[in-house]
């Protein structure tokens, strides 16, 4: 596999935070924007994937700290998939064509932060894999991050009431 150097995520790697940067966000509402959170509410909060696989991959997360869905209590299990669905409506409004949505749960399924559940939303797009994805097992990244934030932000405010 060939390999495509991304240094700006050298922070993700190498520093262990001593608290949950999920936990952190979510204890810390004046840091929204700085953390690209687009949407709060008292079960859990959506943001912005800061490493996206797509344009306006998001991410939405109960405030709890648990690491699997079966110790949610059934009301936030369902909040939690009641505003998923709302925003899916949000992607399409957005310019998404199809949606990925799934969990991965604890690191042996691929959890990139396996310590505290969160639910991936993945806006697909007709030609988002191409040539690059085909032969160099690899994605661009073509918009601007702050742009789609803005836009998703003040999607939100009209879908995710």
């Amino acid at each position: 596999m060939d390999r495509i150097y991304a240094p700006w995520r050298s922070d993700y790697f190498d520093k262990k935070p001593a608290e949950c940067i999920f936990c952190k966000i979510s204890k810390n509402p004046q840091e929204d924007l700085k953390n690209y959170v687009f949407y709060r509410d008292d079960f859990c909060y959506g943001v912005m994937n800061l490493y996206p696989y797509t344009a306006g991959h998001l991410l939405f997360i109960p405030h709890l700290h648990l690491d699997s869905p079966e110790k949610l209590k059934e009301e936030i299990w369902l909040h939690l998939h009641k505003i998923s669905q709302k925003a899916i409506a949000m992607l399409y409004e957005f310019g998404a064509e199809g949606i990925n949505m799934g969990m991965n749960i604890k690191k042996q399924a691929g959890a990139g932060i396996p310590e505290h559940l969160h639910l991936h939303l993945l806006p697909r797009y007709n030609g988002d894999t191409n040539f690059i994805t085909s032969i160099a097992n690899s994605r661009v990244y073509g918009t601007d991050f702050e742009t789609i934030y803005k836009k998703i932000q003040n999607l939100a405010k009209m879908y995710l009431k």
